[in-house]
């Protein structure tokens, strides 16, 4: 998440009543999770075995709970518990606003029709020739792109399915707040009953021309490349790259934090749990190329008749 314009370390050490470890006088130009942070960002680590991922990350500033060594042109910003501080930034810069009506934006391009009871939340961006079928809901700060087609009852920028776990707390798990969006390019579609959560600080991104089926649910900081074709009862974990060109068939599960790569096709029902190589074709639960998981198959429908052989010579 970017802050409006940037902000001064020693102002973030104040709202969060932190000691600065490090340079006092460097600006921060948003807040991100480590998964899709930047150089410029804050990041935070409440656990030691973060601490080497998030200081060796893009992150600029750390918030942390221990002082530890820092490299040249970071800073660490010590505070004895760095999720409520994270919490309390991103309420700060990003608070919540109540909707006054069903449309809550006048940033919406010529051409584009809205059907009557779709819902806009503050700070929505919508461009040219785009229709907007009943009961869509597209939260705060997300944008959409031209010519793209949202079918009914759609939600774009739901909160993220995202937590920090204590398990010595009596609650383990406390929601992270989402300070993301949602960012859908030009000449989109979308069909009926998806879910597409914003990202936790980042975004999560449909490409130009990508296309949905129904029920397909994307998760948060999740990317997906141009011209991308996703079929019905797709589910897509968070912080997924699936680059340009995709197909995915029926009722693909896709695990977090992996790389499809350009091209590749998933046939239905696949289970992917790591990254894929682009310009092949996969199948079954993990995921292998097809042509290696259909000759096994041969070979698995051959097993009574060689049982049967090896029974006779015996």
């Amino acid at each position: 998440m970017n802050f409006p314009a940037p902000v001064s370390i020693a102002e973030i050490a104040s709202l969060i009543n932190a000691n600065i470890v490090g340079d006092n006088y460097g600006q921060a130009k948003g807040i991100n999770e480590l998964n899709r942070v930047e150089v410029g960002d804050l990041a935070f680590v409440d656990h030691p075995k973060y601490y080497e991922k998030c200081i060796n990350s893009n992150a600029t500033f750390i918030i942390i709970n221990k002082e530890v060594n820092v490299p040249v042109g970071k800073s660490l910003l010590i505070t004895d518990n760095p999720f409520e501080a994270y919490c309390k930034i991103i309420a700060h810069y990003r608070p919540f606003t109540k909707a006054v009506g069903a449309i809550n934006s006048n940033h919406i391009g010529d051409g584009t029709y809205i059907f009557p009871t779709a819902f806009i939340g503050n700070n929505v961006m919508i461009g040219s020739n785009c229709i907007i079928h009943p009961h869509v809901t597209i939260m705060d700060h997300c944008t959409i792109g031209n010519n793209v087609v949202i079918q009914a009852g759609t939600v774009i920028g739901s909160d993220a399915f995202y937590y920090n776990t204590k398990k010595e707390r009596e609650i383990w798990y406390k929601k992270m707040p989402s300070g993301g969006t949602v960012v859908i390019e030009d000449d989109v579609e979308i069909g009926a009953n998806c879910t597409i959560d914003r990202g936790v600080t980042h975004e999560t991104k449909l490409g130009k021309g990508t296309r949905f089926d129904n029920l397909i649910h994307v998760g948060h900081d999740t990317v997906f490349g141009k011209n991308c074709l996703v079929a019905a009862n797709v589910v897509v974990a968070g912080c997924v790259t699936v680059e340009d060109g995709v197909t995915i068939w029926g009722g693909c599960i896709i695990n977090k934090t992996l790389t499809i790569g350009a091209n590749a096709v998933l046939l239905g029902r696949t289970g992917v749990g790591g990254d894929l190589e682009g310009n092949k074709t996969y199948w079954g639960a993990p995921a292998q190329e097809a042509s290696a998981v259909k000759r096994e198959m041969i070979w698995v429908k051959r097993i009574p008749q060689l049982w049967e052989k090896v029974m006779k010579k015996s």
